[in-house]
């Protein structure tokens, strides 16, 4: 089943209510914006997140809202481009004056998004894009991060699986696309893999617009690589493995379990290709995936349920934040919420998503680790959840 709501061609404000909000009563909303890659090289990844929180969004409004008032979420499409990014929040801050600013985009559009939300001081909330370094302790006051990737963190994840599944020393080699954070957390990966009995081989950076990924497929082959690690937009992480398996390469990838893993893993069937990440995949049956598909069942949207995971947790997020914030709301209200938060994630997460004053990414970050099992013709669960506190 997918969930089906097309994102027009006019990258205008998108109202994200389920009763309609009038010039009047607009007054009376709490009013977000977003950027995000709604189209372009990036939309795969980031388009369903945004989808999903407006599905979330809609039904939180036919609920009643927040502490009685509607939430408006205005939305612009910035292609994941730095300067359609930065014009976006230019729009949203300076014109619609948004009291939280959401960037659902690559790394790239941060700094100049960044910038214009700080002049302002509107609090930044990353919902589908990577959280940078900024959000660990000691945070940056305006800056938060529900997003189930962590730098750092996830590469001590990475290494320690491949090290108990290698059983020994292996060669391993890395796939970053050409943007700052994936390319960041790569070079961190390779300079402390020989801390876990792993031999790193070169990092392959691949730029975003990229036709033919055999180039660098063929570099990880031909250095001899037992494990190739990538932490990259989905796009950067399949078809890097796409290449590597066409090469005829027999060693085994892991990559972040980004939303489209699930379904990818039954199109692939391949026992080598493990993903790891923070949020349950559906195959794990919840409660909450089928409260879930019955919101997506009445709120159609263009992408399977299985990728609304993320989505769906920036919803849980940003109510918690808006009934800690009350009204009348502005930025720093909001900020002061933000920065106190105790979210249940009902299982999509292992653990709740915690902020303090000095920590708005996580306090613990818990993964799982899942393949395609031949033998079971079906996708299933490798590692259960693996805890590290984050300091």
């Amino acid at each position: 089943m997918s969930f089906r709501l097309g994102f027009g061609t006019v990258a205008a404000a998108l109202v994200a209510a389920c009763l309609p909000i009038t010039a009047s009563h607009a007054q009376e909303a709490y009013t977000i914006g977003a950027t995000a890659a709604m189209t372009g090289p990036a939309a795969g990844t980031q388009a369903p997140v945004m989808a999903a929180l407006r599905v979330y969004i809609n039904a939180l409004n036919a609920r009643g809202g927040v502490n009685g008032h509607p939430v408006k979420l205005i939305l612009l499409d910035d292609q994941a481009e730095p300067s359609k990014a930065a014009a976006n929040a230019a729009q949203l801050i300076e014109q619609e004056k948004v009291i939280l600013f959401i960037n659902s985009s690559l790394s790239s559009t941060y700094a100049p998004t960044f910038a214009v939300a700080k002049r302002a001081q509107v609090p930044i909330y990353l919902a589908g894009g990577v959280c940078p370094k900024e959000v660990y302790p000691p945070a940056d006051p305006l800056e938060f991060c529900s997003t189930a990737y962590g730098s750092g963190y996830d590469s001590r994840m990475a290494l320690s699986f491949i090290k108990g599944e290698a059983n020994g020393p292996a060669k391993l080699g890395f796939a970053a696309m050409a943007i700052p954070l994936s390319r960041g957390e790569m070079d961190y990966a390779k300079s402390v893999a020989k801390d876990y009995g792993l031999t790193p081989l070169e990092v392959e950076v691949i730029p975003p617009p990229t036709a033919d990924y055999t180039p660098y497929a063929t570099k990880l082959k031909e250095a001899g690589a037992d494990w190739v690690l990538s932490w990259a937009p989905w796009v950067t992480q399949v078809k890097t493995f796409e290449a590597l398996r066409r090469l005829d390469w027999k060693g085994k990838y892991l990559a972040y379990a980004h939303i489209q893993s699930e379904d990818e893993l039954a199109r692939l069937k391949d026992g080598g290709f493990y993903v790891f990440g923070a949020n349950a995949l559906f195959q794990d049956k919840l409660p909450i995936m089928d409260e879930i598909r019955a919101v997506l069942a009445k709120d159609k949207i263009d992408y399977p349920d299985n990728e609304a995971t993320e989505g769906w947790i920036s919803g849980l997020v940003l109510e918690a934040a808006l009934k800690g914030t009350g009204w009348p709301a502005t930025p720093a209200k909001v900020q002061a919420a933000m920065s106190n938060l105790d979210v249940d994630t009902k299982g999509l997460r292992g653990v709740p998503i915690v902020w303090t004053k000095d920590n708005h990414v996580r306090t613990r970050q818990y993964y799982r680790v899942y393949r395609w099992d031949p033998d079971k013709s079906a996708v299933t669960r490798v590692k259960d959840w693996t805890e590290f506190d984050v300091k």
